[in-house]
């Protein structure tokens, strides 16, 4: 018998493991200012591309005013209580309303986060007698909703049709018996590799297997589709999907989220969310915030279009210089190295300090062992400049790793102490 305590001393996780040495720096960091396409780090001036404001309005003029405005309005408490409860005004059914028109849904409705949000939504969705089936590489939010499910949950291989498909016959046998029904989750975009989904793919399935389809679309809510409503509409498949899903935190760089889909479903999941119901509502300088920001995504597309220019500049002068960034086809933009997790930390450390570059580190156990993934954001407030000195000091740090020059680099002389 062990204690609880001494069990978790002795095994602190695969990232963990690494605190004392990376704790302020790697993880946890701590970037200063306004959030712009450059910030403050560790006291120098970084060109930053590890924050999700994708166009550019977590700092724009119009949205300031709003969120001054609304805060001043109604404070940060107003509503109190949980929305079915006493914090419910017109305002939330009105961003709900407009984010339905947005995505081309009947009905939305609204959620805190959008971690807690999906998971709930999961959760309510689903019974005992009910099968999921998932992507793999699906965001921890999603695996951590699908965990509380209680009935049998199988993941298929990453966008692998052939594997949804196994599983989808699997999953048929199931509720046969059990008098259940069959739930697809995938994504519009997926935040590491920055590939969509295949969603045309899966929906085509449909003609053969019985399911619903639930997709998290946080990164392409607002950036990708003609009027910005997602990966769903870039595929031409916006009306197939059932439950659709996105946060504020990406385009519309605030608190909250919302899932739209037939107004029946919507009603259900509205009276039965555990994590909404009992929960405080959504606070009303956020509510005013988004109606704001939507209204922008809708009628100022300048946003989408500056963006998109930035994204192709980076993303075609990092294949230009030779550099494998994957399969994205969404503004994530992944840099594929080869190295374990200390040549990550000389690496990172150099960018930062020496070329002035801060973007996000993702090593082992989030991809395999021996690689080193570095995700750049792109935003509409990003500049040509900003693009290329970016791509000059992918070249310098590409040139050392191949050297062998983090290699000599110890641990100790990469690691930022509190």
């Amino acid at each position: 018998m062990k204690d609880l305590f001494e069990k978790i001393r002795s095994n602190p996780g695969p990232l963990g493991k690494w605190a004392d040495v990376a704790e302020g720096y790697y993880i946890f960091p701590k970037l200063e200012g306004e959030l712009a396409n450059r910030m403050m780090f560790n006291g120098k001036e970084v060109v930053c591309w590890s924050i999700n404001n994708y166009l550019g309005l977590a700092n724009h003029p119009e949205v300031r005013k709003i969120d001054e405005e609304a805060s001043r309005d109604w404070g940060l408490a107003y509503p109190m209580g949980a929305r079915m409860m006493s914090g419910n005004t017109e305002y939330h059914g009105k961003l709900e309303q407009e984010l339905a028109e947005f995505v081309q849904k009947e009905s939305a409705v609204l959620v805190n986060f959008g971690y807690q949000g999906i998971m709930s939504a999961i959760d309510a969705l689903l019974d005992r007698k009910d099968v999921v089936v998932y992507d793999a590489e699906s965001h921890a939010c999603i695996v951590d909703g699908v965990r509380m499910h209680q009935g049998k949950r199988f993941a298929f291989e990453h966008n692998n049709i052939d594997k949804l498909e196994q599983n989808l016959k699997r999953a048929v046998g199931i509720v046969e018996k059990t008098g259940g029904s069959i739930l697809v989750i995938s994504e519009g975009v997926f935040g590491m590799r920055g590939d969509q989904g295949k969603l045309k793919e899966i929906v085509a399935l449909k003609e053969h297997y019985p399911f619903r389809l639930l997709v998290d679309d946080a990164h392409g809510f607002g950036t990708l589709g003609e009027t910005g409503a997602g990966a769903g509409e870039e595929q031409g498949v916006q009306d197939e999907i059932d439950v659709y899903f996105s946060t504020f935190a990406k385009s519309m760089a605030s608190i909250g989220a919302f899932l739209a889909g037939p107004k029946d479903i919507m009603r259900f999941l509205k009276y039965n969310m555990r994590s909404q119901m009992f929960a405080k509502s959504l606070p009303m300088p956020f509510v005013i915030g988004d109606l704001k920001r939507l209204e922008m995504l809708r009628t100022q597309p300048e946003h989408k279009a500056k963006l998109w220019e930035n994204v192709n500049a980076l993303q075609g002068g990092l294949k230009e210089a030779g550099f494998d960034i994957g399969n994205t086809n969404s503004c994530v933009t992944p840099v594929y190295l080869e190295g374990d997790e200390v040549y990550a930390m000389a690496l990172v450390n150099d960018l930062r300090e020496n070329y002035g570059i801060f973007c996000s580190i993702v090593v082992y156990p989030v991809i395999p062992k021996g690689m080193i993934l570095l995700r750049l954001i792109p935003t509409a407030s990003h500049t040509m400049e900003d693009i290329d000195v970016t791509i000059e000091a992918f070249k310098a740090i590409r040139e050392k790793l191949h050297s062998g020059y983090y290699a000599t680099v110890s641990v100790d002389k990469v690691a930022v102490k509190q």
